[in-house]
């Protein structure tokens, strides 16, 4: 049988598969992401995935960035001891194999282009709505990777060019607005409770705020959807803020390349219908052009998954600047 290697690595979690052309997991397996030495855990959780199995035949890497296609590097945020860090031509080495390497978010787009949510889609916008905000392009069914392998990174695009600044330096980035620690900061801001729109107490969890009476109190994007399930209006208005925010960076998208759909994953999208029904409305009000207006909003089918289908995707179909 015929396979490809995909490896999805983010701070978290690193994960590795053996994917058949038709997409389907033959063998996996997973490791927590560790603070130092990444390449080391990498190397074992890629033997583990390998070892009795059927010989891939190369290899498909989605990972956090920013990434430099042309050198072959990645420096994720969230793991800081890789900065300019190898990664194609370390894969490479320990393989043996032709290796390709795009970023996780393009990575998402591109797997549920294949076996998701946009499957039957020619051109879409994916968008990982999480801790930060990341995406990817896929158009005529070729994912569009850019220069420097970050293109589609909708996340810091300006929806308010007098807006908030952002930690990235830029302002008004829809990152600032729209993902899950920026809508629970403003949400307390603003004279949130964690756990108000809900009889009782909020669900355990890490706490991440000092609460009005001094106790520590679970503040964070799922609290707070809960809380704006429940109707609390703060929360509800985060997630209205949030989404406006999301439907300002999709109508410009849109405009500019001419998408026919969005398919939006990551943690916050689990909120479902208080993140996708104002994110529908505020699209409505804020395109103009009919075919902007034609864009579909999805939710991811695919999940934790996606990643690594765009992986192997990558893999099986290297784009030609690969």
């Amino acid at each position: 049988m015929t396979c490809v290697l995909a490896i999805d690595i983010g701070g978290t979690k690193l994960a590795a598969a053996l994917v058949d052309e038709a997409g389907s997991i033959l063998r996996s397996a997973t490791r927590p992401t560790p603070r130092s030495d990444v390449m080391s855990t990498l190397a074992a959780l890629i033997k583990e995935v390998m070892d009795d199995g059927p010989p891939p035949q190369a290899v498909g890497i989605g990972c956090a960035g920013p990434v430099d296609l042309a050198a072959g590097t990645v420096s994720p945020v969230n793991m800081p001891s890789w900065r300019g860090f190898p990664l194609r031509r370390e894969v490479r080495e320990l393989t043996g194999l032709p290796t390709v390497l795009a970023g996780d978010a393009q990575c998402f787009a591109l797997g549920e282009h294949w076996l998701g949510a946009g499957r039957d889609c020619a051109s879409l916008l994916g968008v990982v709505v999480s801790t930060g905000i990341g995406g990817g392009l896929v158009i005529d069914g070729v994912p569009l990777l850019g220069p420097t392998g970050n293109a589609g990174h909708v996340g810091h695009m300006s929806i308010d060019p007098y807006g908030e600044r952002c930690e990235c330096g830029g302002r008004g980035c829809v990152e600032r607005y729209s993902s899950g620690p920026n809508m629970t900061r403003w949400a307390l801001e603003n004279g949130w409770t964690p756990g108000s729109g809900v009889p009782g107490t909020p669900d355990s969890g890490t706490p991440t705020s000092l609460g009005t009476a001094g106790t520590l109190e679970k503040a964070d994007a799922r609290a707070l959807a809960q809380d704006a399930a429940a109707g609390d209006p703060i929360a509800v208005a985060a997630f209205e803020r949030g989404a406006r925010a999301l439907a300002g960076m999709i109508a410009s998208t849109a405009a500019a390349v001419e998408i026919n759909a969005v398919v939006i994953g990551g943690g916050v999208s689990a909120a479902g219908k208080v993140l996708f029904e104002p994110l529908e409305q505020a699209l409505d009000d804020i395109s103009g052009l009919p075919f902007v207006k034609a864009v579909q909003v999805r939710q991811s089918t695919l999940g934790v998954r996606a990643s690594l289908a765009g992986a192997a995707h990558l893999a099986w179909h290297p784009p030609p600047t690969s």
